[in-house]
């Protein structure tokens, strides 16, 4: 007997509309996002295409983790050679790829080493935990006595560690009881944190850009201030560059922008190159160092096929031409949407291809602004009510940043 299948079951996709396929979307995937109302299919470099034919400027790149556009051809033709070679073993052995992986992301970082996760949000607890351990095993302070400081406004993922400090009560409120040991200070507030820390304070965590928050950029010295004071008190300094680092900012971490380098840097999303979840920790031996065989693990953490795409993401950005594009194009989008302060929107931050706009009250609400762009054909994404983001990946040109910048304008105007 003969059996049809229907497409869901034999994977042909393609037969689907966008109606249907956010219809099976909605009724069997969880609601824990709130999607635009366009189903993509293919992307290549700054560009996407849905399943109806239309082509979109992605300018949210993943979060970020897009920076060097849809389906790289470096990237993919490395993941290519890897897959058909061998993409899983056991931590218990070691494999080919890891080790140069590791000594070319603790250059690129110029740290002793790494320790490579999976995603940015087990990134995050990996380096809550080094701080932690670091603390104890040499800081000296007394057991389960460490606390960590944090920022305001921060988002560092979605764990149940994680949410215990956001102030973002979407992601906070019903998920308690909370994990104790962390204190909230004012982003940007050198006097709020030295008024925070104690004998027992082991870490700063924070954002050099706040990229959830609508890319918050703190005050001009704020950083070169927290290295000092966490120098001054024996305190690690933790920079959570998953979305702000590998050249979004124009330079290779956004710490680079005051000169600035912390203890350790947390690494993700772009380190995958927007084909496989990468994530690390980067660190001096004497940090990373308290991390000792069965301690802290993950079953895909530094697999082969990981460690293959992310060395071919650092050597992509040792040659400095991403960071150098990211400045260029970033000063153009900004000259572009400055003179729309005032003009339906109440401010424009951007660092180097990431912009934070907040539209003026009145005006389109944030998703309302995505809206109108995707309809001009321009993805982007809202965040707290009034902001949208901008971080489209640093392969678009010139003209691909004019052609955001009159979308914005023009969606501005209705």
């Amino acid at each position: 007997m003969r059996t049809t299948m229907t497409p869901q079951q034999t994977g042909a996709t393609e037969a689907l509309t966008s109606e249907q396929h956010i219809e099976i979307t909605e009724r069997y995937a969880a609601h824990n996002y709130h999607p635009l109302p366009v189903v993509l299919a293919s992307g290549e470099g700054a560009w996407v295409t849905d399943v109806d034919g239309k082509r979109y400027l992605d300018c949210l790149a993943g979060y970020s983790a897009l920076n060097f556009g849809h389906s790289h051809p470096q990237l993919v033709e490395r993941a290519r050679q890897q897959l058909g070679t061998l993409t899983l073993t056991s931590r218990a052995f070691f494999n080919d790829q890891l080790g140069p992986f590791a000594q070319a992301l603790a250059e690129l970082t110029a740290k002793d080493m790494v320790l490579p996760m999976n995603s940015g949000a087990e990134a995050v607890e990996t380096a809550i935990k080094v701080s932690r351990r670091w603390g104890y095993e040499v800081k000296g302070v007394p057991e389960d006595q460490a606390n960590i400081l944090v920022m305001e406004g921060n988002f560092h993922g979605r764990t149940t560690t994680i949410v215990s400090f956001s102030d973002d009560k979407v992601a906070h409120d019903n998920y308690g009881p909370y994990t104790p040991g962390f204190r909230a200070v004012r982003y940007g507030d050198i006097d709020s944190v030295r008024a925070a820390i104690d004998e027992f304070t082991v870490a700063v965590l924070f954002e050099p850009i706040q990229g959830e928050g609508g890319v918050v950029v703190p005050p001009k010295g704020f950083l070169r201030d927290l290295r000092e004071v966490c120098s001054e008190e024996n305190v690690l300094m933790v920079a959570d560059e998953i979305q702000s680092g590998l050249a979004r900012t124009g330079t290779t971490f956004a710490c680079d922008l005051e000169e600035v380098v912390p203890d350790m840097y947390i690494l993700g999303k772009a380190l995958g190159g927007g084909l496989y979840p990468v994530s690390a920790v980067a660190a001096n031996t004497d940090v990373l160092g308290v991390i000792t065989p069965g301690s802290h693990g993950s079953t895909f953490g530094g697999n082969p096929l990981a460690a293959a795409i992310g060395h071919e993401v650092c050597r992509l950005l040792a040659t400095g031409e991403y960071q150098d594009r990211a400045r260029r194009l970033g000063e153009r989008l900004l000259a572009g949407l400055e003179p729309l302060v005032g003009h339906g929107l109440d401010a424009v931050r951007v660092r180097g291809l990431w912009a934070g706009l907040d539209v003026t009250p009145g005006g389109p609400t944030g998703r309302e602004l995505c809206e109108r762009l995707m309809e001009r054909g321009i993805l982007a994404k809202d965040t707290h009510g009034m902001t949208i983001r901008l971080a489209p990946p640093i392969v678009i040109t010139e003209d691909e940043v004019d052609q955001l910048v009159a979308a914005v304008k023009d969606s501005l105007e209705g």
